[in-house]
């Protein structure tokens, strides 16, 4: 029994749906997560109560999941935030779910599922419609599809507080840097409001989110994967404004994550910081000092640091801060020789030796593979060899129809459906535009790539959401960037030079920010590089002068 909530929880798995099906009773099944406050708050409240306690215990098999631990059941049972509070049939369907309930909302739940239960049984239980509905709509990859994208953010764009939509606001890093290329005042006025309000400027790192359409009613949770992506995005648009005021709050934020976020048992990134007590964050430096600091979940997973080490490698590239580059390096050896084996990349550390667990997850996946293209742009290619394991055990294992499920079909509840998450196939499919564009630079040695094979998956993949693409919200802005980078091809460097001189790094600052940079090429004479955006190609450079000029010509003909 759990002690703060006097629940009997048991573990998610086919143990609890077998005790439920023998029983004849509902599974309560609860998510959570170690920075949720609200899931704190609902423990301490509701489930503490021990008459709730005690009716849960008694009519319905109680299964507790820590979301991001399971990221498969999160994504399948979600209610729209957590804590989400559902209630199954033996069989894993749904019957009902709720977000989070004090004692009078849960005693009402209790009291109405158990008569829903009695009544009907497993006739009033239901399918989410995203496993119901297996293959998305369809349709043709155009330019449509990102002025489309644009005219959402134009029409979303808050002209007064900044950032999209009303309420509440979230940072949305993916739109921050597609804007960046296609609107900058626009995306500059909502960095800026992303920076203003959502920095923690006495400890860096990035508050998850605010409450409220003017950025007020922050919530205090800082999670890895976000503040890695605003790394990146704030590394980004100081590659394009050269402005400190953009460079400084990604400098803050990387402090955090190598102070605060680092654990040193794994030498790799912690998860997430709890919010911490209420009130603290509003009081001054002084008094702030004296509060303790907030709870740390140390778990380490392989998706937030790849996106971490892809965050750290940005900021690197255009600042050479050694510091960025040192705890990317780290990151980037536990996630290769830890995590990596055969191409499966281990979803969490601590279970990386637990056969059990070592299923390929296309998120996690297609996040690894950005991380391995990013260090073969920055570092050294010669990491291009686990890159292609990853993309060749993805295709082989999640690659189904004409996109990829999110895991394979096995495991307790709904975990036997498959899923094609939107935001994951767009990832995987933007880092085979990447790899692709590495293996035209022919660096990969002994691996036999055919980047053709690679553009092909990334095509079907981004076509096969294309016909629902005039109805995606600007946080599916990512997809919009894919589509523009595989149509027009992305602006590629190569580099026939050591990673780290001064050809490399002249190339790493050219101002596109969606660009690939190919070190340690053989295509070309050394000591040269070369430009190319689709069937566009520059003469050799030999200086960053010239190189620059290169891309200049290239970017005006290819835009003409």
């Amino acid at each position: 029994m759990d002690d703060v909530t006097r629940v009997e929880w048991r573990e998610w798995g086919q143990d609890a749906f077998a005790e439920a099906a023998e029983a004849e009773i509902p599974v309560l099944l609860s998510l959570t997560a170690t920075w949720c406050d609200h899931c704190h708050e609902m423990d301490a409240e509701t489930y503490a109560e021990p008459r709730i306690a005690a009716n849960i215990n008694d009519s319905f098999v109680p299964v507790r999941v820590d979301v991001d631990r399971h990221p498969r059941v999160r994504d399948r049972y979600n209610m729209g935030g957590f804590p989400s509070t559902v209630f199954l049939a033996p069989d894993g369907t749904v019957l009902t779910g709720a977000g989070y309930l004090g004692e009078d909302g849960m005693r009402q739940v209790l009291d109405s599922v158990r008569s829903m239960w009695q009544t009907k049984g497993t006739d009033a239980a239901s399918v989410p419609r995203s496993l119901r509905e297996d293959n998305p709509p369809a349709g043709e990859l155009t330019g449509d599809i990102e002025a489309a994208m644009l005219g959402q953010l134009t029409e979303t764009y808050d002209e007064t507080a900044g950032g999209w939509g009303t309420e509440p606001k979230f940072p949305l890093p993916d739109a921050l840097e597609f804007a960046l290329k296609r609107d900058r005042q626009m995306a500059l006025r909502s960095f800026d409001a992303v920076g203003a309000n959502l920095l923690d400027t006495y400890d860096g790192g990035f508050y998850r989110f605010a409450g409220e359409r003017d950025w007020s009613n922050v919530q205090h949770e800082k999670l890895l994967d976000s503040n890695a992506a605003l790394i990146r995005a704030f590394a980004n648009a100081y590659l394009h404004t050269g402005k400190e005021e953009y460079r400084e709050p990604a400098e803050r934020t990387l402090e955090y994550l190598t102070t605060t976020l680092w654990n040193d048992e794994v030498d790799a990134f912690a998860n997430s910081q709890a919010p911490g007590q209420p009130g603290a964050h509003s009081i001054d430096a002084t008094e702030r000092a004296a509060v303790d600091d907030p709870p740390v979940d140390d778990g380490v997973f392989a998706g937030p640091n790849a996106l971490a080490i892809d965050g750290l490698l940005t900021y690197y590239a255009y600042t050479d801060d050694e510091r960025a580059r040192r705890y990317a390096e780290r990151a980037l050896a536990v996630l290769r020789e830890d995590l990596l084996a055969d191409g499966v990349v281990a979803h969490q550390y601590e279970t990386a030796t637990d056969d059990s667990e070592s299923t390929p997850l296309l998120l996690t996946q297609a996040r690894t593979l950005t991380a391995l293209t990013a260090a073969g742009n920055v570092l050294d290619p010669a990491v291009l060899e686990d890159a292609v394991a990853v993309a060749e055990t993805t295709l082989d294992e999640l690659h189904d129809g004409e996109s990829f499920i999110d895991g394979p079909r096995t495991g307790a509840g709904l975990l036997e459906r498959p899923l094609r998450p939107l935001d994951a196939n767009v990832a995987f499919a933007d880092a085979l535009i990447n790899l692709a564009a590495l293996a035209d630079a022919d660096v990969g040695g002994d691996v036999d790539i055919d980047a053709d094979r690679y553009r092909r998956y990334a095509r079907e993949t981004l076509s096969a959401f294309a016909g629902a693409s005039d109805r995606f919200g600007v946080q599916i802005a990512h997809y919009a960037t894919a589509v523009s980078r595989l149509l027009e091809g992305p602006l590629t460097i190569t580099v026939a030079a050591d990673p780290g001189s001064d050809l490399h790094r002249a190339a790493l600052r050219m101002a596109d920010h969606e660009k690939v940079v190919v070190p340690n090429a053989t295509s070309l004479d050394n000591g040269t590089a070369c430009v190319k955006r689709g069937d566009d190609q520059s003469a050799p450079a030999e200086t960053p002068g010239e190189l620059s000029k290169r891309v200049q010509s290239v970017l005006e003909h290819s835009q003409a």
